[in-house]
C-alpha cells in the first residue's frame, strides 16, 4: 500500500506519524504523479491544489486493475470493497 500527497515531505512525514500510518506515504509537492493519474483537485485545499481521493489496485506490470474515485474528501473505499475487488482480479 502506498499513499501520495501534495504536501511537502516534512508535512507528509508528520501527518503519517500522527495518524499512525504504517505504510509508505509519499510526497508529490509538484503533483507530477497526481496529474499523471488525473487526480488533481485544483484549488481544493486550504493552501491550494490537492489530490482527489482515490484508491487503485495496480498489478506488477503497472496496469491499473481497479480504481475507486470520489469527489468527497471524506469518502474512501471500505476495506471489504477493496478486498472484494482484489479477489476478483485474474490470477496468473
Amino acid at each position: 500500500m502506498v499513499a501520495i500527497s501534495v504536501d511537502p515531505v516534512e508535512t507528509t512525514r508528520e501527518h503519517a506519524t500522527k495518524m499512525g500510518f504504517t505504510y509508505t506515504f509519499l510526497s508529490d509537492p509538484e503533483a507530477e504523479v497526481i496529474r499523471r493519474y488525473d487526480l488533481l483537485h485544483a484549488g481544493g485545499g486550504q493552501q491550494g491544489d490537492i489530490a482527489r481521493p482515490a484508491e487503485f489496485l495496480v498489478d506488477p506490470s503497472g496496469t491499473v486493475r481497479w480504481l475507486d474515485l470520489t469527489e468527497d474528501y471524506w469518502v474512501r473505499a471500505r476495506p471489504e470493497t477493496v478486498l472484494a475487488a482484489f479477489d476478483r482480479l485474474p490470477r496468473s
